[in-house]
This record gives structure tokens, sequence and C-alpha cells, in this order.
């Protein structure tokens, strides 16, 4: 039986403990609402350039050697990432060193020094992985699908940032950034996992209180509406990716409704035996990679489909994949593909459910940003839940409206 336990540290952050029965690892992850959807235009970049200098050291563990060393000494795994919903760090150790493992993520997290020459020495590292980015045509597609999906918001900006933003960057930018949107109100800590050798709730609440307290950060800038276009970067290539985004009518704040979606995009897109993998890659052969996935912001949904081929059968990928949505538009799916979708995608969350780390990033996106509950059986259950009815209405609710991205040797004139 898996056990959950909230408590208060005195700063405002809330503690979450999930105990997974029969694991021997545990996951420490604390996250805020802070990703590039929180920054100010002249900001953008500047949440995950801030994640990249946590690593650089705290206060007990000064240097990145420190951080390294002191990880691998404990055999522990530790990282982060940036989205535009939230910034989260997370380690993941053996059950016996969680204590230790805690103490260095609250105090590098908690307490980062952000020292001038290694802010210097990293700017230079994440230019050049934005640089990458660029060079990689699924990740430009990715960009590109978000900027004509959501505009000049700060949801259709990259999470990278540009370079001249980073470039630009100073401490004292970076500090206030910190201190203005990583506020406990608005974020949390997740201890997932075996939970049997967890310090107690003094030691636990003295460890996540080196994150500073704050008040209720400013609110976001909500989504806007969808207006969307077609963008294409034009390259020469005999490959192209291909990007159609769609914005569903459902209501974001529901869960029965985001998990409608998710077996819609299942059974459109998600599997093997999906509409769009059956027909596009299997009976034409149009592609060696075709999917549909889904996302919901805190106040947004969307449905992406996506392909990367051949570059001549680019455009006819493109008017079959939309006929396809349009089917399901009009006549609905059919009961069975709804009953193995939810099927699928039931087995495949329960099978990423069996880590730690998985639960305590699903844990962290419920709670901060959608404000639902942790618990990850209950997200299994919501989908043993979901009716053939609801997916209809999901299907039903799909506009004709969509915006296109792509990359490769074409014109926009061609979508």
């Amino acid at each position: 039986m898996r056990e959950i336990t909230t408590t208060t540290t005195a700063n405002g952050l809330p503690i979450h403990r999930v105990s997974i029965p029969g694991t021997r690892a545990l996951t420490a992850l604390v996250a805020f609402d802070a990703g590039a959807r929180s920054e100010r235009p002249p900001e953008n970049g500047i949440a995950h350039f801030l994640e990249h200098l946590v690593f650089k050291g705290g206060e007990r563990y000064p240097t990145y050697r420190d951080v390294n060393e002191t990880a691998e000494r404990m055999g522990a795994a530790i990282n982060a990432y940036t989205s535009h919903d939230l910034v989260a760090f997370h380690i993941t150790s053996r059950a016996e060193s969680a204590p230790a493992a805690i103490d260095l993520l609250s105090d590098i997290a908690g307490r980062p020094r952000i020292e001038p020459e290694e802010l210097d020495r990293e700017r230079g590292v994440v230019i050049q992985e934005i640089a990458r980015a660029d060079d990689q045509p699924a990740v430009l597609a990715a960009h590109l699908a978000d900027r004509v999906a959501y505009g000049e918001h700060p949801l259709g900006r990259p999470v990278l940032g540009p370079a001249e933003h980073l470039r630009s960057f100073s401490r004292e930018q970076i500090v206030a950034f910190r201190e203005r949107r990583w506020t406990p109100q608005r974020g949390g800590a997740f201890l997932v996992g075996n939970t049997d050798h967890l310090p107690g709730d003094a030691e636990l609440s003295e460890l996540f209180e080196r994150f500073p307290g704050a008040g209720e950060p400013e609110q976001f800038e909500p989504a806007p509406a969808f207006s969307p276009s077609i963008l294409v970067e034009a390259r020469e290539s005999n490959q192209s990716h291909l990007r159609m985004i769609y914005r569903p009518s459902i209501d974001v704040s529901s869960r029965r409704e985001r998990t409608a979606l998710y077996i819609y995009s299942t059974l459109l897109g998600g599997s093997m035996g999906s509409r769009l993998f059956d027909e596009i890659r299997e009976q034409r052969g149009l592609c060696y990679s075709v999917w549909a996935h889904p996302h919901a912001h805190a106040d947004s949904p969307s449905l992406q489909l996506g392909a990367g081929l051949e570059s001549g059968k680019c455009v006819e990928a493109y008017e079959r994949m939309r006929e396809i949505v349009a089917e399901l538009r009009r006549d609905g799916p059919r009961e069975d593909e709804v009953e193995r979708a939810r099927a699928y995608a039931g087995g495949r969350t329960v099978l990423g459910f069996e880590g730690s780390d998985a639960v305590a990033r699903h844990a962290a996106n419920q709670t901060i940003v959608h404000g639902d509950e942790i618990d990850p059986d209950s997200q299994i259950a919501a989908i043993d839940k979901v009716t053939f009815e609801d997916v209809l209405e999901v299907a039903r609710g799909i506009s004709e409206e969509l915006a296109v991205a792509c990359v490769g040797p074409h014109d926009a004139s061609e979508f």
C-alpha cells in the first residue's frame, strides 16, 4: 500500500513523501513554478541558465567538483530540467544515502553561490547548447512549433533563449529572477521511493528551509487565443521534420479531460497500432517516424502531430495526417480502438511509474502546474475510468484550425 504524507516547512515549502513498496531507491526532487513562461521578454533563457549555475556549488559543497564527486561517492545520479512550466532539481540514490543526497541537493539548489567567474564560464557552455539545438532539425522543428502555436507569448519562446540574451545576463539579473520566482508557495519538495531512511521531520524541515521564503510571485501571462500560422525553416536536405499543432477544446483543469486527451492521442499516434503509424508508415511508407503527443500547460492544452520523413513525401503525409484527424472528428473512433488505446496508455503509465524519478516528476507536474493530487495510483485509475464517450468528445473538439511548422526544402504555400 502506497503511503503519502505532506508537511510544510516554516518558509512555506511543502514536503511530499511518496513511498513505493519494493524499491531500494529514493528520489528527492525540488521544483518551482519558474520555467520559461515566467520570464519577462528580456529574460528569455534565464531560467535554464540558472539551472546550469546551481550545479557550480552551494555553501557546503562550494565547487562543481565537490558536487560531482559527492554525488559519485553516494552512487547517485543528480540532474535538473527546465520546461516552460517548471524548473526542477533531482537526485536519485540508494535509500540508505537519502539524508546525504537531500543535504547535497538542498545545499546547491537552496544556497547556490553563482560565482561571477563560473557564470562567465557556463555562459559559453549554454551558448554552445543553443547552437547544437539549432543544428538539429528535429529540435528546431519543436521550437518552431511552439512559436506558431503561441506566437510572441512566453510559451512560444524557446526555453534555451537566444544566444544574445545569454551574453548579456548579469549576476544581479539572475539572482533577482531567482528571488522573484523561486518562492516556496509555488514550489514543492518530493521524496519518492523507499522512504525508510529519510531524516525526521525536524531535520528535513531544516534542510529544505535553505530555500529562502518569499511572497507569492506575480501571475504568469495567460496563454493567448489560438491564432495558428505556418512557419517553414527552409533547408536543403533530403529529410523534413513536420509538426502540426492543434488546440483541443478541453478544460485543462479537469484531470478527466486531460486523461481523455491522452487516450485520444494514443489511438491517433501514440503506439504502433495507432492510426497514424498504421497508415502513414506501414500502409503508405511515407515516413520513418510519426507520432501524436498531448500536452497541458496550466491554462492551455495542445495536441502535436509530428513526422520525420523524406522531403518528397512530406506534403502527402501532411495532407493525409490532417484527413485522419478530420475523420476522427467526423466519424469518431471505434470502441475497440479506444479500449486498446486505454489499455496501452495504462500499461505504459504503470511501467513508467516503476522508477522513483518518473513518479517524482509526475507529482511535481500534477501539484505545481495543475493543483491536482500527486498519488500515481490515482493517475492509473483516471486512465482506467476514461469512457468511449470521453474520447469521442475530445475527437469532436479538435478544430480544423492547426498551426504548421516544418524544417526542410519547402515553402509555406505547400501547406
